[in-house]
Formats: C-alpha cells, structure tokens, sequence
C-alpha cells in the first residue's frame, strides 16, 4: 500500500502529476486545490496517496494533507460517486468549503460539480452529513485547510500559445463537457493570465 510519496516534481499537467521518488517516476491524479498547493517544477513535494488496485490499472490519487485525502476517501464511499467524481468535486471547492455545503443543505453548490445530478447531490447531503458530524473540529486548524486563495501553481512548462488550450483540456479532464469546458475559458480568458489562472477562474465561474 502506497500512503506518501516524496520526491522531486517533474511534471504538472493538470489534474496530473509526474513525481520522482527514487528513480521512479509516478503519474498521481490531484484535484485542483491540492495541485494550487505544490512547490515549483524540479523541487521536493509530498503528496498524500491513496492507492486503488484494479484488474487493468493501478492508479494514485494525490491529495496535499491528510484531511483532503480522508475527506475523497469518505465521497468515494457514496453510491454513485468515484474517484473521478471525487477529484471533480475536491477541485471545485476546498475540504471545508464542501463540508459547509453539507452542513447548509445546499444543493445548489454542489450541483454544478460536472457529473452530479441533483438525486447524486441530495444523496451526497444525506449520506455525508453523518460521516462529517466531527469535521469542523479538523478542518478548523490552519495546517490543514485546503487550498488557499492564491498558490504559486507554475505552469510555466505549457507554451503560451496553447495556455487556453490546456486550460480547456484540463476542465475536460475533471468531467466538464468540451463545450461548457471552452465557453468558460474563452469567456475570462486575457492574454496575460496563465494555465493556473485559467483554470481556478474558469472552476469559479462555473460552481
């Protein structure tokens, strides 16, 4: 069982990463709120891994604590919810924003997650409340907070001229349709901003 990887970061390509720990190269599938969080291309990272063993795949879902990988680890659990939906639902809000939504009954929010119809989000209210009833106790701590509300996310590895692009691709990615995916870029897109910025804005507009 893999739990944490340390090493050097070699690639991000939103919703995924390439670490080195070792010699060893490992492709690590993030949501956006812990992708905000890594240190610059080529330096040391620690990511929190959960690990799923299937038939045809292993595969790694990184997360930037503890308490983002326990709070996907509990959304997996949901009827109807998978990893994918999981990395979907933690890139467009942080641990303590969708905790609040739980908390507040607010069907609306998480509606707009790609992939989640509104039985999916009333399911996700009623069967999480349970499971978050001691969270805000973890959540209130300051190390644990998920992203924040500016990172030093550097995606200077993507050529400028493919910023909207990745940006699309990325949206794409997390379960996003091509064509919501596009017109949300194109709608915020100005020629100085980057991937990053494309990306956390282009989620914003569209939660």
């Amino acid at each position: 069982m893999i739990g944490r990887l340390r090493g050097i970061l070699l690639e991000k390509a939103a919703p995924e990463v390439l670490i080195e720990c070792n010699g060893v190269g490992y492709e690590v599938s993030m949501p956006m709120t812990s992708i905000y969080t890594l240190p610059e291309i080529n330096e040391e990272a620690i990511i929190y891994i959960h690990f799923v063993v299937r038939e045809d795949a292993q595969l790694l879902y990184g997360f930037a604590n503890k308490i983002e990988r326990k709070l996907f680890r509990l959304l997996i659990k949901v009827n109807g919810v998978g990893p994918k939906l999981g990395l979907a639902i933690l890139s467009g809000m942080s641990a303590d924003q969708f905790v609040s939504c739980v908390m507040h009954d607010d069907v609306t929010s998480i509606v707009k997650i790609p992939g989640v119809g509104k039985k999916t989000a009333e399911r996700l209210l009623i069967e999480m409340r349970d499971r978050l009833k001691d969270w805000q106790m973890q959540i209130s701590t300051p190390a644990t907070d998920a992203a924040p509300a500016s990172s030093n996310f550097d995606l200077t590895f993507i050529h400028a001229n493919n910023t909207k692009g990745d940006a699309i691709n990325a949206l794409v990615s997390l379960g996003y349709k091509q064509a919501q995916a596009d017109k949300a870029v194109k709608a915020i897109y100005q020629t100085d901003m980057s991937s990053e910025d494309l990306i956390r804005d282009a989620l914003k507009s569209m939660l």
